[in-house]
């Protein structure tokens, strides 16, 4: 991290509010200063840039961009092939302490169009169906003609686009979650009675919890420019995110300066919004095999009826501990639901 940026953080600008150490109400107070302190003076993202550059980082045409993905390959030539896609407001990293117990199997992570670590976009709207499409177009590229999709947020919406639009390619789909625009045009009177609850808890959520959404999706440019521009800014944006939708421990302090890092180098905070912005278009219904895995901090869990839906879940998978970021959380659990998905989609 270079010197500028650190000057930057030593000249933050205190901002306090009467109810600055509640973190109901957004990461501030003493939290905030304490990583402020350490991200100016003693983390090494060098030390954590040559880990994430050591990763098997390939570079593939995909149609009109190309796609950076992690590729790492199977002693086995024979082996399944697995894609892991990342959401908002992470990247790669998610997969990080994953990739380690998917060793018998092909896995491709795609550092999607807008994100940290992707190649520069060479073109506008970047919808999560363009996303899905460009993905697709890359494992075309590697030799991949069939696989399973695993992935959450983000990530989960560009896999079901998947499926719907390549049912002949995606064997299987594990997911961490329904896609979240489908909660945004469910009819509550065509669903189970807790699938229809769950819509009110939804929509609860959405009021309470969702105004990031809001603001990403409808004024991208003017958000854009206070956190592109400021690293305490970026900060808190991000980490209120990372702390409130995850376990208590599931990060060290470092951990999050690294996700945070991640943007703030590769100036990707703003582009990170096409996904919000884009409309997105999904298949009514998904008949792929499905594993959905719940974690219990997770922003919105889905009981079973709601997915059932939208998708064909042939298994329903409950955790006793994990959130939004569950490959990170619990790589165990991940790599174990991943490798029933690859045996559902009959790939095994």
């Amino acid at each position: 991290m270079d010197d500028e940026t650190r000057a930057r953080l030593r000249r933050t600008r205190h901002v306090t509010t009467p109810w600055s150490d509640d973190r109901t109400l957004g990461l501030g107070g003493t939290r905030l200063h304490e990583l402020l302190d350490r991200w100016a003076d003693g983390y090494d993202w060098d030390l954590h840039e040559r880990r994430v550059g050591a990763l098997p980082w390939v570079t593939v045409p995909a149609g009109d961009t190309d796609l950076r993905v992690i590729h790492q390959r199977s002693a086995d030539p024979d082996a399944p092939v697995v894609v892991l896609l990342h959401g908002w407001p992470d990247s790669v990293l998610r997969f990080e302490r994953v990739l380690p117990l998917l060793t018998d199997l092909h896995v491709v992570v795609p550092a999607l169009p807008g994100f940290p670590f992707a190649a520069p976009l060479t073109t506008t709207g970047m919808s999560a169906n363009r996303i899905a499409g460009t993905v697709a177009n890359a494992l075309d590229e590697l030799g991949y003609p069939r696989y399973t999709v695993s992935g959450g947020d983000v990530g989960g919406t560009v896999a079901e686009i998947l499926a719907g639009e390549h049912p002949d390619r995606v064997a299987a789909l594990h997911l961490t979650n329904v896609a979240p625009r489908r909660a945004l045009t469910a009819d509550p009177a065509t669903l189970a009675p807790d699938a229809a609850a769950y819509l009110g808890r939804t929509a609860q959520w959405f009021r309470a919890e969702g105004g990031y959404i809001a603001e990403q999706s409808t004024r991208p440019n003017t958000l854009a420019v206070a956190l592109g521009d400021s690293p305490a800014g970026l900060l808190a944006w991000i980490v209120e995110k990372l702390q409130a939708w995850s376990d208590e421990s599931a990060f060290t302090a470092d951990d999050l300066l690294t996700w945070v890092t991640a943007y703030w180098v590769t100036g990707t905070i703003g582009t990170s919004f096409a996904t919000y912005v884009e409309p997105v278009v999904l298949a009514d219904r998904i008949d792929t095999p499905t594993v959905l895995s719940v974690f219990p901090r997770d922003t919105k869990p889905e009981p079973r009826s709601y997915a059932e839906a939208f998708l064909n879940v042939v298994d329903y998978v409950e955790h006793g501990a994990g959130g939004h970021f569950a490959a990170w959380e619990q790589p165990q659990a991940y790599a174990r639901d991943v490798h029933l998905a690859v045996v559902r989609g009959g790939e095994s």
